[in-house]
């Protein structure tokens, strides 16, 4: 592999997250962006599918979660207040409208 090869994978590698879920299955996500602010620890994922047809039919939406520290451990959490919620949702939008094309 050229250099020019190289450094450009390594520049565009995702950052990928993996979520168990409560039934105990993986799931894994790309994380494109992520925020502090005096309420907490929040990021912005995408689902990652390795069937093209769940590629195709899915709807494109914004998985926004709450970062949470516990003994240790990182948890990703449902942010459960609407108005924090939405707050959130904002700032991430108007941050990755930058990036990307988004649709009403």
């Amino acid at each position: 592999m050229d250099e020019q090869n190289k450094n450009f994978e390594e520049e565009f590698t995702p950052d990928v997250v993996s979520i168990i879920d409560e039934e105990g299955v993986e799931h894994f996500f790309e994380e494109l962006d992520r925020i502090e602010n005096d309420n907490g620890k929040y990021v912005a994922l995408i689902p990652i599918y390795d069937d093209a047809q769940e590629i195709i039919d899915d709807d494109g939406e914004l998985i926004i979660l709450k970062v949470d520290e516990e003994d240790g451990e990182t948890y990703l959490c449902p942010i459960e207040d609407d108005q924090e919620f939405n707050e959130i949702g904002q700032i991430f939008e108007d941050r990755l409208s930058e990036k990307y094309l988004f649709e009403e």
